[in-house]
C-alpha cells in the first residue's frame, strides 16, 4: 500500500517532497501523542501479524537488495546485516512484541510533591514529537525504529540506505497496514520514498517539523549528520570499546569474555577493539588468548610488553584510537587498574567498556570512574544492545551526555514537562 506522499519520480522537487513529509509527520505526531496505550498496542500487534503474513514478500524484496549488493561488491559484514532470512524476520517480530509488552512511558507523572504555597509540582513524561532516523544497510532498523517511536507516542521519518530500499519498502508496507488497522494515520511512520542523497540534506534542515535526528551507520554518515543538522542529534561517532583483564580475574572467564567481545560479531559498534591486560596476569593469560584468537582468525597487534610475551604485530599509537570493525584487536599490557582506567578515558569513545575481575574494589572503581555510556563487569561488551538491555529494541546508541545515553529505547524517545496542580492558589509575591 502506497501513501500519497510516496508519489515521487526522478524529476520531482526533493525539497518540496520532504516538506510534505515533514508537515504530514507533524500532524500525525499530534494524533499519536494523544493515542491511548491500547491503540498503540493494537497497532504493534497488527504490524507483527502483517510481517508474519508477508514473510514471503519480505524475503523476495530482500533478494533484490542482496543481488544488488553482490553486483556492487558490498563488504561481507554489510551483506550479513542486509540479509532478511526467516531467522531475521523472527527476530523482527519478537522485537515488535517485546516493545508492545513494555510499560508505556507516556503520561507517567513522577516527583509529585506539595510546595509551601499549596500547589503540587511534578514531571510528566511526554513524546519528543517527530523523530528523523537516518540509517544504512540494516532493514531491521525500519521495524525497530517504527515500533519504539510508535509506543513512545512519536511520529518518525525513516530514511534507509539505498542498498536496502526494496526490503525497507516491503517492511514499511506492513507497518502502514498495521497503523491503518489500528485506526492511526500512515504518516505516523513514513519511509522516505527516494534514495536521492539530497533527501538527507533536506531532512537535516527541517527543524520546523522534526524534533530530533538519530543517525545509525558508519562514521562518515554520523559526521555528516552532526555537521549539517539544524536539529538536535542523538548519536555515537565511534565504538572504541575495551575489555580490561584485571590481575584478580579468573583465567577461563577472562579469555571467554575477551574472545566473545570480539568475535560474536565484528562489524558492530559494541565489539571490543582494544584489550588491556594487567601486568601481574599477562604471562598466564596472553598465550591462551593468542591461541583462541588465532583459531578465530583474529589478528593481534600488541604493545612492547605484549610482544615480549607473545608473537604478534606491533601496535602503533593510532591503533589505540582505532575502531576496526574487523577481525583485528589491539592488545596492551598495563600496570593495573589505574593505568587501565586512564587508557580507556583517554583513547576510548565513551561507548562500552568491561572489566573482568573478582576484586570487588576494582570492579566498583571501574564502574564509577570509566566515563562511558555502558560500563560492565565480567560480561561481553556485545551485550550493549537495546534488546539485551530489555528495551525491546533501540533506535541507536548515544555516547552524548545530555538527554539520552547508551542504548536509546522508549524512555530515550521521551522528554519531561513540569505539571502543576492547584486549587485556586495565587502568587502573592
Amino acid at each position: 500500500m502506497k501513501s500519497a506522499l510516496d508519489t515521487i519520480d526522478e524529476s520531482a522537487d526533493i525539497a518540496k517532497y520532504m516538506r510534505r513529509v515533514g508537515e504530514a509527520a507533524r500532524d500525525a505526531s499530534r494524533i499519536i501523542a494523544a493515542a491511548p496505550t491500547a491503540t498503540k498496542s493494537a497497532a504493534l500487534t497488527a504490524i507483527a501479524h502483517a510481517v508474519e503474513a508477508d514473510r514471503a514478500l519480505l524475503k523476495a524484496a530482500n533478494e533484490v537488495d542482496m543481488a544488488g549488493a553482490a553486483r556492487n561488491g558490498l563488504d561481507q559484514p554489510l551483506v550479513d546485516r542486509l540479509l532478511l532470512d526467516d531467522s531475521a524476520i523472527d527476530r523482527m517480530i519478537e522485537g515488535i512484541l517485546q516493545v508492545d509488552k513494555l510499560a508505556d512511558p507516556v503520561g507517567e507523572i513522577t516527583d509529585l510533591c506539595y510546595r509551601p504555597s499549596g500547589i503540587q509540582v511534578g514531571r510528566m513524561r511526554v513524546p519528543l514529537g517527530v523523530v528523523g532516523i537516518i540509517y544504512e544497510s540494516r532493514p531491521n532498523v525500519t521495524v525497530d525504529a517504527a515500533s519504539l517511536c510508535l509506543k513512545s507516542g512519536n511520529a518518525c521519518i525513516l530514511r534507509g540506505g539505498s542498498v536496502a530500499i526494496e526490503s525497507n519498502k516491503a517492511i514499511a508496507t506492513c507497518i502502514g497496514n498495521g497503523l491503518i488497522e489500528a485506526g492511526l494515520p500512515e504518516a505516523v511512520v513514513h519511509l522516505v520514498g527516494t534514495t536521492d542523497r539530497q533527501a538527507v540534506g533536506e531532512l537535516l534542515k527541517m527543524d520546523d517539523w522534526v524534533d530530533v535526528i538519530v543517525p545509525r551507520g558508519g562514521k562518515h554518515l554520523i559526521e555528516r549528520v552532526s555537521r549539517e543538522s539544524l536539529i538536535p542529534v542523538i548519536k555515537h561517532l565511534d565504538g572504541v570499546c575495551h575489555v580490561y583483564i584485571d590481575a584478580d580475574a579468573e583465567l577461563s572467564m577472562a579469555i571467554d569474555v575477551a574472545v566473545n567481545s570480539k568475535t560474536a560479531k565484528y562489524a558492530v559498534c559494541n565489539a571490543v577493539e582494544t584489550l588491556l591486560v594487567a601486568q601481574d596476569i599477562a604471562d598466564a593469560v596472553l598465550p591462551g588468548l593468542l591461541e583462541r584468537f588465532s583459531a578465530a582468525g583474529v589478528t593481534l597487534k600488541g604493545c612492547e610488553r605484549t610482544r615480549a610475551r607473545i608473537a604478534v604485530e606491533a601496535a602503533t599509537e593510532q591503533d589505540w584510537y582505532q575502531e576496526y570493525l574487523a577481525p583485528v584487536l589491539a592488545v596492551r599490557v598495563v600496570d593495573g587498574i589505574d593505568e587501565a582506567i586512564t587508557h580507556i578515558n583517554h583513547y576510548g569513545s565513551q561507548h562500552t567498556d568491561t572489566i573482568v575481575s573478582n576484586d570487588y574494589r576494582n570492579t566498583r572503581r571501574f564502574v564509577a570512574e570509566v566515563d562511558s555510556a555502558s560500563v560492565m563487569v565480567n560480561v561481553s561488551t556485545q551485550f550493549a544492545d537495546g534488546f539485551e538491555f530489555g528495551l525491546g529494541a533501540e533506535v541507536g546508541i548515544s555516547t552524548d551526555k545530555l538527554h539520552a545515553r547508551g542504548p536509546v529505547g522508549l524512555e530515550g524517545l521521551t522528554s519531561q514537562k513540569y505539571v502543576v496542580f492547584g486549587n485556586g492558589e495565587i502568587r502573592i509575591r
